[in-house]
């Protein structure tokens, strides 16, 4: 008796293991590349679509992520050749200064090799302001990275409104949509949190967001355990009356360095005016 129940803990373990092993590997594999087309109310007649690359949840100093594995990544997304990039935040993992200390110059190298015609724009999230959030934007800023923080600016055919970080109540929602209003271009609102979607105006066609990680953890039949958000933001393409969010899984990871059926991932979002579906 107590042998078999060695044998059952035993086989219990090393299941384990493989899952562990499984999701480490999968939280470090190369992201997803996916593609989809959104319409923009208000561009500008005669300007073509431009295709935007929306990265986020970094999460530098976890284990499934560091430096040399950022550079790749961003090696990929220049190979894309998207016209404008946009981080949605989290770009350090943990809590604290030191972790910013640590995470800003392993982020600075890679991310400063970033190449796209209308730039890179970026949003903080909540562990950045866990961390440092002031030398952290200084960085971001420092290599040519527009930090928007409740505030909007004109890039190229966009209107782009950048909130700070609604998980920890940083949003300024009214400011930043007349911000916005104020600007040539159809706009688009980025924030690291997708449950800022139901409390944005109905004119805010598109949302880009991160934070969820999809999930991080997704299994079958059960689902994700932990939910950072409401579940109905969780992951992709999310369509709401006169909206649509796109929610990016992310780059990194929180807590345990594991992905279950929750890949890395990156969207391409072609925008425009009226477009046809890109092919599959």
């Amino acid at each position: 008796m107590i042998r078999r129940l060695l044998f059952v803990a035993l086989g219990l373990v090393l299941l384990l293991c493989a899952v562990l092993l499984t999701g480490y590997a999968g939280a470090r594999a190369d992201p997803v590349i996916r593609r989809t087309a959104v319409n923009l109310p208000g561009w500008p007649a005669g300007k073509p679509p431009i295709t935007i690359a929306l990265m986020s949840d970094i999460h530098m100093e976890s284990a499934a992520m560091d430096e040399g594995r950022l550079a790749r990544i961003v090696a990929r997304v220049n190979a894309l050749h998207p016209d404008l990039v946009v981080i949605a935040g989290d770009f350090v993992e943990g809590e604290g200064v030191a972790e910013a200390e640590r995470a800003i110059p392993l982020l600075e190298r890679p991310l400063a090799r970033l190449r796209a015609p209308l730039g890179v724009v970026a949003v903080l999230g909540n562990h950045d302001h866990w961390t440092d959030p002031a030398p952290l934007a200084a960085m971001l800023r420092r290599i040519g990275v527009v930090v928007l923080v409740n505030r909007a600016q004109a890039i190229g055919p966009l209107a782009v409104g950048g909130l700070d970080d609604p998980a920890t109540h940083r949003e300024r929602i009214a400011p930043t949509r007349a911000a916005l209003a104020m600007l040539d271009g159809a706009g688009v609102m980025v924030a690291h949190s997708p449950d800022i979607a139901r409390r944005l105006p109905a004119r805010t066609r598109l949302l880009l967001a991160g934070h969820t990680h999809c999930g991080q953890v997704v299994l079958p039949l059960i689902g994700a355990p932990v939910e950072v958000t409401d579940s109905h933001y969780r992951c992709g393409i999310v369509h709401d009356p006169g909206r649509v969010t796109i929610v990016t899984a992310g780059l990194g990871t929180s807590e345990l360095p594991v992905r279950v059926g929750a890949p890395p991932d990156i969207w391409l979002v072609r925008v425009g005016g009226l477009m046809r579906p890109p092919a599959r």
